[in-house]
């Protein structure tokens, strides 16, 4: 590889919460660009958040300080509802302002309030903005709302570089700031594909049974739609919500309120390892109706699987999966529940999606391309 023959970067990232740990999808990403760069001989630092994992301390796992050759630093983190991210990304950022880096690469719009300390330290400084996130139902008012439209103003007027995971963001910071960013999205890997072992012993599920969801309960995710859909649709299929809720279990226990007629909809709470695999890779269909994503990295995980997707019309969603998927619009539960009746029936359909999407996604979002992709940014001179 080229990149082997060119200097060696020492290179520090804040904004996640933890790895190694499926709590988000800035998670996933910051591992997976993290890992290929220590593979590559660069010195590579995460400033983890302290506190525990956003579904519940059950799902907590051991303080590491090096995972797959990744330096691992916890930081002080308050751990108050809308102060962890705030007090931890101080303290990743005051860490990163006074290490030796080359570059400090910052992830997500409210840690991205912090850029101006490490640029103030003579750091270069990259920003990703996984999606404009005070557009978010819980950062709609208050104090994380002025935090969060101020960590992106910060990101436009201090960082030398800012990524973006699709088109619509890019347009947005040409219109409202007249300022230009890097388009470079997300990645996937090919995954093996496994039977229905532990599904099948906790929950009954065997392939091509159900329909999935997998991403944290959120209301920006359009779970509510699905429910009102399925409800409705003629089927003996189950309809499975894997994740955990965010920050507060209020809205997941009003989505089983809604649910709790209907003996067809399971929630598994939050999923990992083994188990989650289990359920990509036997679903009869894998379904996204979000109102609202940056780069959905659960809908190019499950077309990685091979899984045939129904998503909402939204760009962020349509851009990924092109002509490869089933679309529905946006927050119609109507044409939800059309286009779910229809899939359940045209099983021809759906093996003729399914057979094209591993191999689609996996070409298109190649991870070690990305990776060059960043690292070619962090050496752009201005």
């Amino acid at each position: 590889m080229m990149e082997q023959c060119k200097e060696k970067l020492s290179i520090a990232m804040f904004g996640q919460k933890r790895i190694p740990s499926r709590e988000g999808g800035v998670e996933i990403v910051v591992e997976e660009l993290c890992t290929r760069m220590v593979s590559q001989g660069h010195n590579v630092t995460c400033y983890n958040r302290g506190g525990h994992h956003v579904s519940g301390s059950e799902y907590d796992s051991k303080r590491l300080k090096e995972y797959k050759g990744i330096k691992l630093k916890t930081v002080p983190t308050i751990e108050k509802k809308g102060l962890a991210a705030v007090s931890s990304s101080f303290f990743a950022a005051l860490c990163c302002a006074f290490g030796r880096y080359d570059v400090v690469h910052i992830h997500a719009e409210g840690p991205a309030f912090f850029a101006w300390l490490p640029k103030l330290f003579g750091k270069k400084v990259i920003v990703t903005i996984h999606g404009l996130d005070w557009q978010r139902e819980k950062w709609k008012s208050g104090f994380g709302s002025k935090f969060i439209h101020q960590g992106e103003k910060n990101a436009v007027k201090y960082a030398d570089e800012i990524i973006v995971l699709s088109k619509g963001v890019q347009d947005h910071f040409e219109k409202i700031y007249g300022r230009k960013t890097v388009f470079i999205p997300n990645g996937v890997s090919n995954h093996i594909e496994r039977k229905p072992q532990i599904i099948k012993n906790k929950f009954g599920l065997d392939k091509d049974e159900y329909i999935l969801f997998l991403g944290r309960l959120v209301p920006e995710k359009g779970i509510k739609y699905l429910i009102e859909a399925f409800k409705q649709v003629d089927t003996e299929k189950k309809l499975v919500i894997a994740g955990g809720s965010s920050d507060t279990s209020e809205f997941e226990n009003e989505m089983k309120e809604l649910a709790k007629e209907d003996k067809r909809i399971l929630f598994t709470g939050f999923v990992q390892g083994q188990e989650l695999e289990e359920l990509y890779s036997n679903a009869y269909i894998y379904t996204l109706p979000s109102d609202l994503e940056g780069m959905p990295l659960s809908l190019l995980e499950a077309m990685s699987y091979g899984n045939c997707c129904l998503v909402s019309d939204i760009d962020e969603c349509t851009e990924v999966v092109e002509n490869k998927a089933l679309i529905f619009k946006k927050s119609d539960v109507n044409d939800l529940k059309k286009t779910l009746q229809e899939v359940c029936v045209r099983a021809d359909a759906v093996e003729m999606l399914k057979k094209q999407a591993a191999d689609f996604i996996c070409n298109k979002y190649n991870w070690d391309e990305i990776v060059q992709a960043t690292l070619k940014l962090y050496r752009r001179k201005k």
